[in-house]
């Protein structure tokens, strides 16, 4: 059986979703951020020594990164619906939008939640100087990062309604998070309008709402 140890409010959100996207039988154990500090809690070290979600257990299994699970949940659970052909181009692009919502669109996304949060975690004597230096870094490299990658993003979709091509794949699955978070924190305005539109169809999918009614509330759908 697959147990996926989710966190409130976290990448591991997209994983319920691709389960109930293949209808594959699965388990939720669920995991509360700390109130103050947002973190994961310790418990989730019992199932990963980084202590963070998501990770999956299935079997004897145990697989960690959103990448990964989502490449190896539609491979060992029958996903070809949401695979592009192998050696195909479409199945380098399906790998290309795996790695590239991790390792380039969260990283702007991450340095926007840090910085603007600074401010009020700063001792009250430094606030000032602190709130200075976090707008600084947001208006002179954050945000101009993160209207490249919207830039693109926007380009993408404008070829296709989905990342891949003209139907869902796990590569869409994957991008819903740092889209979902760009437009949460204010990253999106109206000048993305098939941004938006992938947006509203994912959150329009059955499977994503029986995803979200299994997994709690979830701030990014809003």
């Amino acid at each position: 059986m697959i147990i996926v140890h989710h966190l409130n409010n976290s990448r591991s959100q997209r994983i319920l979703w691709l389960l109930e996207e293949l209808g594959a039988p699965y388990e939720i154990k669920h995991y509360q951020r700390n109130a103050e500090t947002m973190l994961a809690p310790a418990e989730l070290k019992a199932v990963h020594p980084l202590g963070k979600s998501p990770v999956i257990t299935d079997g004897d299994m145990t697989v960690a990164e959103s990448g990964l699970i989502i490449d190896y949940l539609l491979k060992a659970h029958g996903g070809d619906a949401l695979l592009p052909p192998p050696h195909s181009m479409e199945r380098m692009r399906y790998h290309y939008w795996l790695h590239y919502a991790e390792g380039s669109a969260m990283t702007p996304l991450l340095l926007k939640l840090v910085f603007a949060a600074l401010p009020e975690r700063a001792p009250w004597v430094v606030k000032p100087i602190v709130k200075a230096i976090s707008d600084t870094a947001q208006k002179s490299f954050i945000d101009p990062q993160l209207k490249t990658h919207a830039d693109y993003w926007e380009g993408e979709l404008s070829k296709s309604e989905w990342f891949v091509g003209d139907k869902l794949t796990g590569a869409d699955i994957q991008m819903s998070f740092p889209l979902e978070a760009a437009a949460s924190r204010g990253g999106l305005g109206g000048d993305y309008p098939k941004v938006h539109a992938f947006l509203d169809r994912i959150h329009a999918r059955p499977a994503y709402q029986r995803a979200l009614e299994k997994g709690g509330p979830y701030v990014y759908a809003d």
